[in-house]
């Protein structure tokens, strides 16, 4: 959710945050930005900061209704929240999350993330990946994330080292210089070997709160590359190139086209889900398995991958057992 957070001392144990703004938060009010990043916070609180011009947006005062856009610094006033701060990540924590390096220099880290654990802490958790590693690297001065996953997504994940090279892979996203495949697996008999999706999305928030993206004419331009890897009877595996970054984009791209992800549990077939947990199958099939970019310090292009997950590639070799497959498959 938030990058660059430089804390300056204003008065006490409280600071000033500066928040960088990444893509997948571009398009929010501030004022809603500013009840997730001061969690506890009175809304009148929220709304007086903003007012009285304490909150800034690239060194400027901005209203409620100022939406973000991507690479924005807000500046954030301090405030005591009404909340008790989270504990720091023990070490016994920590330990409990082995993560594999896929490359590491002194400008960047890139790690294979499991699934069922979130890049940062917040909305009822207690830590995420960038918790764990800090309490693992306590002697690293600097330790933020380029980029998210879902939680339930697994696969490269980068992790910027130092200020600058952090800054970099953020510009080089949003110019289109990084290439992120991932691959996922469809309830339904896919037929084309590769399909453009061009699909306006929209962020919205349920009644409950909860945030969710929809295929709307208003929504911000969107593009994923489908290719066909493998299909069966019910199933199809599939390999998507993300164009644009969008929140949800490839849940929401697949399921406009009638194909939900298997084990989605925001967009996806929720009785399949059951019967496929039964199987086995108990998380969603999403994997971030290829990155390419140009090193933000030496400029060498560096291409990645992460190998589909033990309980992913068990469920398509139980698919290959069970079930005649009708197309050449990549090797995973």
């Amino acid at each position: 959710m938030t990058l660059g957070k430089d804390a300056q001392k204003d008065s006490g144990s409280i600071s000033v945050r500066r928040v960088r703004v990444l893509e997948e938060d571009a398009g929010q009010r501030i004022d809603n930005y500013l009840m997730r990043e001061c969690k506890g916070v009175p809304k009148s609180h929220v709304y007086r900061i903003l007012r009285s011009g304490e909150v800034r947006v690239n060194g400027g005062r901005v209203t409620q209704t100022y939406r973000l856009k991507a690479g924005d610094e807000v500046r954030i006033p301090p405030v005591r929240v009404a909340e008790p701060v989270a504990a720091p990540v023990s070490s016994s924590q920590a330990a409990k999350h082995d993560f594999r390096v896929v490359f590491e220099d002194d400008a960047l880290l890139v790690i294979d993330k499991p699934a069922g654990l979130a890049v940062h802490g917040g909305s009822g958790l207690s830590y995420g990946v960038i918790e764990a590693l800090r309490a693992q690297r306590p002697q690293a001065k600097f330790l933020e994330l380029a980029h998210r996953l879902d939680r339930e997504t697994s696969g490269l994940l980068i992790i910027g080292k130092k200020r600058a090279a952090l800054n970099a892979i953020q510009d080089g996203m949003r110019q289109g210089g990084l290439e992120k495949r991932y691959l996922t697996m469809v309830c339904g008999r896919w037929l084309n070997p590769i399909q453009h999706i061009r699909a306006p999305l929209y962020k919205y928030l349920t009644p409950e709160g909860e945030r969710r993206v929809m295929v709307r004419e208003d929504g911000k331009p969107s593009h994923s590359i489908v290719r066909l890897l493998g299909r069966w009877e019910q199933y199809s595996l599939l390999e998507v190139e993300l164009k644009t970054g969008r929140t949800h984009q490839i849940r929401v791209h697949l399921k406009s086209q009638g194909f939900p992800l298997l084990g989605d549990d925001k967009y996806g077939d929720f009785p399949l889900n059951k019967a496929l947990a039964r199987e086995g199958l108990e998380r969603m099939f999403l994997h971030a398995a290829k990155l390419a970019f140009n090193h933000p310090v030496s400029g060498e292009r560096l291409e990645l991958e992460a190998p589909l997950p033990a309980e992913l590639a068990a469920f398509v070799r139980q698919l290959d057992l069970t079930q005649k497959k009708e197309y050449g498959a990549a090797q995973l």
